[in-house]
């Protein structure tokens, strides 16, 4: 029984969409698999991995019919062949077979019935945002989230919505980074929500760079995201995040403002010669200069030095470059104002003028 003939490009584009949040070894076998269900002259493409399901669909005319195949070999088979070729899928005694020219291939199915759905909850609130201003605030703040924290609450993205609009801060506990953009009167009740980390690299993976809306709605322990005839339908992390307007810096003294890429290239070059395991570097600001230098376990020396206006006290502070590296990387400005206060306190970078945009990162001792 064929389940759909169409193009190379036209499976491709879905499959794609959805295989981005399938692991390579699961211990449940359908979990590597992708659901493919018609209905109602509808192809869903399905993936998940218990905790976040993705969908994206096509038109596909035909009786309703279901199965699941492995995700991998399909897509690895749909790419290696020719752009434009016309492909079939056909199902036939538990097997899927892709036709495709002289080609063929045998793909063996589970039952769908056997595939793990996520139910919907109910919502809580719901709102509409341009998927370029959701994909740029997700950009500036997702490198600060932790990887394999104990804390798992900080293994993901804190999502504040209220009446003023959107905000988003992640931290590892050594630099948090805050972004918000106004979106007045997106919702009238306050609500804060931690996104695990898989799905905010999804969003960032998936999400376009247009004003095409994405339609997000929060419920009890979900939540959804709409576009492009894309679904994400995340579980979210329970847990309490920190107070992230305890950490950053209100008051600091030393105010310099220093030229991104010029920081940036003194960084990379000092970096070179930073120890593997703890990638420290030092700052010296002093009158007129700001003096980067670092060692390493061979007695390698780097030092760089820029040309600042600053006229206050001497400061030696400590920092990890690549947490330096990370916030100049991801920032799309010309000039970053850094704060400082003496050498046990945390640095504030921010964009010159603009109150959307804050990273604090921790010193360290050298």
């Amino acid at each position: 029984m064929n389940l759909i003939k169409t193009t190379r490009e036209n499976l491709l584009k879905p499959l794609q969409a959805v295989s981005g949040i399938i692991e390579r070894r699961h211990t449940l076998p359908i979990l590597s698999n992708v659901l493919l269900s018609r209905k109602k002259g509808v192809l869903a493409f399905v993936a998940t991995d218990i905790e976040i399901e993705v969908s994206a669909d096509m038109p596909c005319e035909g009786e309703d019919k279901a199965v699941t195949v492995g995700a991998r070999k399909l897509l690895d088979i749909l790419r290696a062949l020719p752009d434009q070729a016309e492909v079939v899928l056909s199902l036939a005694e538990k097997r899927m077979q892709v036709k495709a020219g002289k080609s063929r291939f045998n793909l063996q199915t589970l039952p769908p019935e056997d595939f793990p759905r996520m139910s919907a909850g109910e919502v809580s609130s719901n709102f509409s945002i341009a998927q370029k201003t959701l994909k740029h605030l997700v950009g500036l703040v997702l490198y600060s989230m932790a990887q394999q924290d104990i804390r798992y609450y900080l293994n993901g993205l804190l999502l504040v919505i209220d009446e003023e609009g959107l905000k988003v801060v992640a931290t590892d506990g050594h630099r948090l980074a805050y972004a918000s953009s106004a979106q007045p009167g997106a919702v009238s009740t306050k609500q804060e929500v931690i996104l695990p980390r898989k799905t905010v690299l999804e969003l960032a993976r998936l999400l376009e760079d247009g004003d095409a809306p994405v339609a997000v709605a929060i419920g009890a322990g979900q939540a959804c995201f709409s576009f492009n005839g894309i679904v994400i339908q995340s579980k979210l992390v329970d847990g309490k995040f920190p107070d992230y307007t305890r950490v950053i810096p209100k008051n600091h003294p030393k105010k310099i403002t220093l030229k991104r890429t010029v920081l940036q290239a003194a960084l990379q070059r000092a970096s070179i010669l930073t120890s593997d395991k703890f990638k420290g570097v030092r700052w010296i600001l002093a009158e007129g200069s700001l003096k980067i230098s670092c060692s390493n376990n061979e007695q390698e020396e780097a030092q760089e030095e820029l040309d600042v206006d600053y006229k206050g006290e001497v400061l030696d502070i400590g920092f990890n470059v690549q947490y330096l590296l990370d916030v100049l990387n991801n920032l799309e400005v010309e000039e970053i104002d850094c704060a400082l206060g003496d050498a046990n306190s945390s640095a504030l970078i921010t964009k010159p003028g603009q109150e959307d945009f804050k990273y604090v990162v921790m010193p360290m001792r050298i």
